[in-house]
Parts: structure tokens; C-alpha cells; sequence
């Protein structure tokens, strides 16, 4: 049976990574797609219903707090005589992580805690008092992330000992708790029942949790101080920026190797962990607010840089990791199994972006003694752009997966259909994309930069290696259609301009790799409606073939993909363009509640009066909910903290 991944656009979540709970919007957790609550990749429950009195209460309203805690607001019918809601029951979700410890030390870390609780408040306002009887049913439940990624379900029954049990094996415990509740078990079922009696003007509160123990978790719940929102002078801005920063907050994340270190995980639910392109990303963006997360995500990346070469993991010397899992990923995607071991390497850009990181890290004001200790790793990375991410000697980046099981796409857009020529068709790999290009002749630069600022040597070998690429770049990837000149795509297997036009030439802005005739070329063809819809830039033009406004990186807007490029536009002086994508994208945010989505549909604003969801999309999103400080710099009026914005929010070599 081919998969089905369940779709998340209507359900409300509430989120302490590694912990997350999941809801239909009415707040019941059914046996149902991806709902249920999970400790890092395993959903542990997937059940949830609460009852007064045989009957489920109707629900009236859904209040967001903060990306940790959400209160339904139902009504409870108990007297058929009165039309006014008069008895209420407020329902607030709450999610929290914690660290395990080995001992009474405090450095010894083992894996990762934490703990989903409900309080039930019912309050009256009838003349009699009115005793009711409120059942919770749970499920238990064991059934991986990428089980449910697919659309199923885990087979083997959870063996119940309430209160605590495990969901598979002795590492992984689940503790439940109930307030005055009476807690029954029967196969995989659990219940609580409350008998409560509620006096007109006197409210009572009931209560229940999980605590959730994976003692053997490469992730570990973030440490230090939260990353606080900046305050502008627009409430539409300040809306957004508070929103984004509590997600990114329920986002933060440490691995065991480096305790200490927070970063950002790449989104929820499906990609709760460790992702080098996706953490780099969101870092980059968060440095005008934030430079702790980036110092954490380089570190913790460092911690992991590839020293050997091995084609089952794709890892190279100096190569920066793609994916950390707890186990053996296995998933279908486009007619292709794949199979990523739990440490993958397989992405060709997070390297030279883990280097451009490191230098506007510095440029924001992280300090010299801590860009100092990653000189090494930046030594391995350079290096690898010359000696390993070239594959043929061409001068190009390009990847090409050789273990036949990884991602046969190793760019941002890692689908399979990813990479189309102008009729639709799939290009043929090794694929060398523009924007890799783009990011490594950016990377050369600043590396340089950093050598030179620290009596390094090698500052002019970069600088050489920059200029060489700039030149291979402008001879061989340009192509011409009706509408003038643009970059390509990619080039294929055969050294071919791959002619689709799409959102990736948008990243070469701000990077220095084009000069300042094809800066407007690109921004006028980023502008052109065939691929700003008015919300965002489109990935692929709707000239395509294979062109489809909700087809993942072939016709959707990515939140982040259309912040890139406003960040690459304030970079290279176009502001007026910047602010009018960015005032799409706000839209966007004011449309789902102030929280951007991942990737929504590639429809026009001109036909869509407001942006149509991705269904299947995270949410929230780290490089999304990063967005929002691009956004803030691209409508913010210039002044000295803009200035500082537009320094720090994205790419710098071009300037």
C-alpha cells in the first residue's frame, strides 16, 4: 500500500523539543494521522479524548498562550432547560523537556525527560450545583516517526503497568499521574475518572501529566537562556516576531556530545534533531537578535565534521553532517526506499554554509577566542570544497549519492523531483547546483577573511579559488529564454545549464558571485509573476512543465527560500524589492496566526485571498520562524540598529 504522510495543516501542537503533544484543533489527541504525544521519534501515546458525563464537550474556542502551552475552551451542556452556556471547562495543554543525570554530577548527561500535563478548570455559573462525571481515555502507543511519517501505525501492543511503562524497552519509560483521579488499565487503554460536584462561582480543577524518560537520546533539551524577540515599532511586526520567537524557543536542542551547546532543530514534527543545513540557516538568520545559537551550532556541528570517507554515510574529510537520528531512518520517496544511517552526510551545501555562519557569527560579535577554537574545523572545510565536494575537477560542487540507498538530491530541494529542465523532465546527476556555487565562492571569501584577521595563512589561495569560480560560474551557467537571461538551475550529468527557472538563482544575491548587471537580472526575474506569486517566490516558475503550485520543491513558496533572497537583496542595495517580498511573507504570517508556515501553495494572491497550507508542512519550522527577523530588517526604516540588521542577517561577501 503506498504511503500516505498524514497531513498537519488543522491540527494544534504544542511543543519542548525533544517533546511534543499533537491535537485535532479542538484539543482531543484521536487515534488519528499524526496526532499524539511523542518523546523524540516515538509517539508514546495516541490517544487522548476527554468525556463529561458519556459526551465529548463542545468546543468553542482554541487560545495559543506560547509554543508550550495551549488552552481549549469548551462548553458543557448539563441542564436542557438553560440556552446559555453557562459551565465551562477550560482545557490547558502544557509541554516541558528536562535532562536526565547520571549520579549527583552535573555534567554527566544520559538522555533527555520530559513531561505533557493537562489541568481541567470547570466553572459555573447555574443555580444548582452539578455533579458530573469527566473520563479521560488514553492510548498507549509505539509507533516510530517514520512509521507515522508514512501513515502507519506500530504493531506490537504496549504492555501496560500502570502508572509507569515502557513503550520499547527498559531505557524508555512513561510515568502517568492524576489528580484525585481513579486510573484504570485494560489492554492498551487506560482511563481516569473524576466524580466532581461544581458549586455556581466556585471553580475546580483537575488534573493529569506524562513523564516521558529516554534515557538513551542523542538529544538533549537546550541549555542557557531563551532567545528573546525584539520589539519594533509596527504591532504587525512585533506580532510576528513574538510568535517566532516562541517556536524557535520550543526548537532549541543539544546533543549529548556537546551538552552545552543549543541549536536549533530543523521542525516539527517530522525533523525533531539535528539537521547541519537547516540549523545553519536558522542560526544565520537569528544573529541581529541572537549569536549564542550560532556559536552552539557551530560547535555542535564542528563536534561531528567528517574525518574519513565512506559512501555509506556519505561522509568526506571536513564534511559538515545533514541528519542525526537515533536509528536507522527508513522511508519511501518517489518510488525510491531510502535507508539513512543514524549519523547521514549527504548534503553538498551545509559545509561552505557552516563556514559563511562562522564568519557573520563573528561579524555579529561572537567573540574572537571562540572563532579562534574553530579555526581547525574551518581549515577542514575549506579544504573540502577543493579536494571533496568536487567530484569530477571541474572547479563545480556537484553531489551524486553512491550508496544507492541516500538522497539521490543532496540541495535544499532534496526531493526527487527536485531538479527539472524548463519541459518538466528530471535532469540526470552528478548535479552541480548555482546556489552550492554560489555558497562555496562566498565561503572562499570570507574564509579568507578570517585566515588573514588571524595571522592564518592560505588567505590568497581562497581568495584565487573564489575568483576561479566566479569566472567558471559566468561561462557556464547562463541560459536565455523569452524573458532574457537568468542562472540555471544546475548543471546535469553532461555538464548541461539545466534551463528550469526556479527560486535557487534568488540565493545568489548578497553572496559576491554576481556583479551588478546580473544582480538586476535575477532580482527582475525573481520579481517577474511567474515566480512572486505576492505571498512569496515560487521554487519553480509557473512557465514549467512539472510546475504545481502545491508540489514540494516544484511549485510551493518556502517561507525561507523567499527570506534568503530578501536577505541577498538588502545585501546588494535593493531594498524596494526586499520590503515588497518581505510584505508578502507578513501577509502570510497574519493569515496562520502569526506563525509562518514551512511551504504553503504556490497560488497568486491575485486568485487566493489568502495563502492555501501545505498540508504536510512543519510547523513550527526553525528557518521559517527565523524569517521573521529578515522580514523586521526588510520593513524596518533604516537607522543605525537597521544597519545592524542588515549586516548580520544573512550573506556579506558581496558588499
Amino acid at each position: 500500500m503506498a504511503s500516505e504522510q498524514p497531513y498537519l495543516h488543522n491540527l494544534s501542537g504544542v511543543f519542548s523539543a525533544p517533546i511534543q503533544a499533537w491535537s485535532d484543533a479542538h484539543g482531543q489527541i484521536r487515534h488519528a494521522g499524526a496526532q499524539g504525544i511523542y518523546c523524540g521519534d516515538d509517539r508514546v501515546i495516541h490517544t487522548a479524548v476527554l468525556t463529561v458525563d458519556g459526551r465529548e464537550p463542545e468546543w468553542v474556542s482554541t487560545q495559543l498562550r506560547s509554543s508550550t502551552e495551549t488552552d481549549y475552551i469548551y462548553f458543557v451542556r448539563a441542564d436542557a432547560e438553560v440556552a446559555d452556556p453557562l459551565l465551562s471547562l477550560v482545557r490547558t495543554r502544557t509541554a516541558a523537556s528536562s535532562r536526565l543525570r547520571a549520579g549527583d554530577t552535573t555534567e554527566t548527561l544520559t538522555g533527555c525527560s520530559g513531561t505533557v500535563a493537562e489541568t481541567l478548570r470547570l466553572e459555573s455559573a447555574m443555580l444548582q450545583p452539578v455533579t458530573l462525571n469527566v473520563r479521560l481515555t488514553l492510548g498507549a502507543d509505539n509507533t516510530t516517526m517514520e512509521q507515522v511519517k508514512q501513515g502507519g501505525r506500530g504493531h506490537a501492543p504496549v504492555e501496560l503497568q500502570a502508572p509507569t511503562w515502557s513503550w520499547r524497552d527498559t531505557d524508555t519509560t512513561l510515568t502517568l499521574t492524576a489528580d484525585n483521579g481513579t486510573v484504570s488499565t485494560r489492554a492498551s487503554k487506560v482511563t481516569i475518572d473524576w466524580a466532581v460536584e461544581v458549586k455556581p462561582g466556585v471553580p475546580v480543577q483537575l488534573g493529569w501529566a506524562v513523564d516521558l524518560t529516554d534515557a538513551d537520546s542523542p538529544m538533549l533539551a537546550a541549555d542557557g537562556g531563551p532567545i528573546v524577540a525584539p520589539a519594533s515599532d509596527d504591532p504587525r511586526l512585533d506580532r510576528l516576531l513574538e510568535r517566532s520567537v516562541s517556536d524557535l524557543n520550543s526548537l532549541r536542542l543539544a546533543h549529548y556530545s556537546h551538552p552545552h551547546d543549543t541549536f536549533l532543530a530543523a521542525g516539527a514534527p517530522w525533523f525533531f534533531t539535528m539537521f547541519g543545513r537547516d540549523s545553519i540557516i536558522a542560526a544565520r538568520m537569528l544573529l541581529p537578535i541572537n549569536t549564542a545559537i550560532a556559536g552552539g551550532t557551530l560547535r555542535a556541528l564542528a563536534g561531528r565534521q567528517g574525518t574519513e570517507t565512506d559512501h555509506t554515510t556519505a561522509v568526506q574529510p571536513g564534511k559538515i553532517l545533514h541528519e542525526v537520528r537515533r536509528t536507522v531512518l527508513t522511508m519511501a520517496e518517489s518510488g525510491q526506499a531510502l535507508r539513512l544511517p543514524p549519523v547521514y552526510y549527504g548534503t553538498i551545501d551545509a559545509t561552505p554554509l557552516w563556514i559563511c555562519l562562522l564568519h557573520d557569527a563573528w561579524k555579529a560579535g561572537l567573540p574572537d577566542a571562540e572563532v579562534e577554537e574553530l579555526l581547525p574545523n574551518l581549515l577542514d572545510a575549506l579544504e573540502w570544497l577543493r579536494d571533496h565536494g568536487d567530484l569530477d575537477g571541474d572547479g563545480f560542487l556537484e553531489y551524486l549519492d553512491e550508496s544507492g540507498t541516500g538522497l539521490v538530491n543532496q540541495g535544499w530541494k532534496d526531493s526527487g523531483d527536485a531538479i527539472r529542465w524548463h519541459d518538466g523532465s528530471l535532469a540526470k546527476g552528478p548535479i552541480a547546483l548555482a546556489e552550492v556555487q554560489a555558497y562555496a565562492y562566498e565561503a572562499a571569501m570570507v574564509g579568507a577573511e578570517i585566515l588573514e584577521a588571524f595571522a592564518r595563512p592560505g588567505a590568497a589561495e581562497w581568495r584565487d579559488y573564489a575568483a576561479g569560480m566566479a569566472e567558471r560560474f559566468r561561462a557556464q551557467f547562463w541560459c536565455e529564454d523569452e524573458l532574457g537571461a537568468y542562472p540555471a538551475l544546475a548543471l546535469d550529468a553532461d555538464k548541461r545549464p539545466v534551463d528550469g527557472v526556479t527560486s535557487n538563482m534568488g540565493h545568489l544575491l548578497g553572496t559576491g558571485i554576481l556583479n551588478e548587471e546580473e544582480q538586476l537580472t535575477v532580482v527582475r526575474r525573481v520579481m517577474d509573476p511567474t515566480l512572486f506569486s505576492g505571498y512569496g517566490v515560487r521554487t519553480l516558475s509557473t512557465t514549467n512543465g512539472g510546475y504545481w503550485p502545491t508540489r514540494y520543491h516544484a511549485g510551493a513558496v518556502w517561507s525561507h527560500d523567499t527570506a534568503l533572497i530578501i536577505s541577498g537583496m538588502l545585501a546588494d542595495g535593493f531594498a524596494d524589492e526586499a520590503a515588497q517580498l518581505a510584505a508578502g511573507l507578513l501577509q502570510v504570517a497574519e493569515a496562520n496566526d502569526w506563525r509562518l508556515p514551512e511551504l504553503f501553495g504556490g497560488h497568486g494572491s491575485d486568485t487566493m485571498r489568502t495563502p492555501v497550507p501545505f498540508p504536510a508542512s512543519c510547523r513550527p519550522q526553525a528557518w521559517a520562524s527565523a524569517s521573521s527577523v529578515v522580514i523586521a530588517a526588510a520593513l524596518t526604516p533604516v537607522g543605525p540598529e537597521q544597519e545592524k540588521l542588515l549586516q548580520s542577517s544573512g550573506t556579506s561577501a558581496g558588499r
